[in-house]
């Protein structure tokens, strides 16, 4: 099918760049949120980012502006009945999302896609909240949204193939490489890199190395980005242990039961980047420390 009008709703981090990269591809942009100092933080995002792609060369000023000119912002659901595909991008809250796809379902026309940005929420459990099962899918994007190149297009034992193939599709033309997988919790990208990240923590509380040295080992050793812990504080502490209680309830394995340290950061409200605090010490953005947790 031939996608004009997509829609997303919350602009919050993910929201903010699903709507940014989808009005850069030319599409028309209904976005919503649940008031209006919510949307203008949201535009604010997005005009920072578009403003750096200008400085960088990327973007001449009369695309930042006709990019922006392709965005409706809006505080009501009804705004999105005409839309062709509807991304959903709220937080992780499965009552929430399912009460809004439920809204959708009964708005939209019956040739709408719906799809959800989820990481980790049952694609198949969404989707039983609508009439609409066959049109609905998966669009996980990775943040930050106008950088990563990545989204995972999931399609559960409902979704019809020529709607999983037309995520796939909007995906290209946003510029993105798609990948396909099935509605299985964690999907790909979280079913291989949440162990990872809680090995690394338990690495920690082991005590194998220091934060900074577990980190180096990583980012120099394996040539990633970044280290693990570094990794973690930018994902957010709250958002790991959300995710990793999920898949293990789904799996009940071992290496998805979320560490000890884990859970008394998060109490503690240390949720990293975010919140100036996690594994690291974010009073200086610049130049972060690595908190002393006093393991050993």
């Amino acid at each position: 099918m031939d996608i004009q009008v997509v829609g997303v709703v919350g602009c919050g981090l993910m929201g903010s760049g699903i709507t940014q990269v989808a009005a850069m591809s030319g599409f028309s942009v209904v976005v919503r949120e649940v008031n209006d100092q919510l949307l203008d933080k949201g535009m604010g995002i997005i005009e920072k980012s578009l403003q750096k792609f200008v400085e960088k060369n990327q973007l001449s000023e009369v695309e930042k502006k006709n990019t922006l000119s392709r965005i409706k912002r809006t505080t009501a659901v009804s705004d999105l009945k005409n839309c062709d595909l509807v991304i959903e991008a709220v937080t992780e809250n499965p009552k929430l999302k399912k009460e809004l796809f439920a809204e959708l379902d009964k708005l939209c026309p019956k040739h709408t896609v719906l799809a959800s940005n989820t990481s980790s929420i049952s694609i198949t459990e969404m989707a039983a909240a609508t009439g609409r099962p066959e049109r609905f899918i998966g669009l996980h994007f990775m943040n930050p949204v106008p950088l990563m190149k990545l989204v995972e297009v999931i399609r559960t034992i409902q979704t019809a193939d020529e709607v999983f193939e037309t995520g796939v599709q909007f995906a290209e033309k946003l510029g993105k490489v798609p990948v396909r997988t099935w509605d299985r919790v964690g999907f790909i990208v979280n079913r291989l890199l949440i162990p990872y990240l809680l090995d690394s923590i338990r690495a920690l509380e082991q005590g194998f190395g220091s934060i900074p040295d577990i980190d180096k080992s990583i980012h120099l050793g394996l040539n990633h980005p970044m280290g693990p812990f570094t990794l973690l504080d930018f994902v957010g502490l709250d958002t790991t242990l959300f995710i990793a209680e999920i898949m293990f309830d789904e799996y009940r394995e071992p290496r998805f039961a979320p560490p000890p340290l884990l859970k008394r950061l998060v109490t503690a409200g240390w949720n990293g980047r975010k919140s100036g605090r996690g594994f690291y010490d974010y009073a200086d953005p610049k130049n972060p420390k690595p908190m002393n947790l006093q393991l050993t």
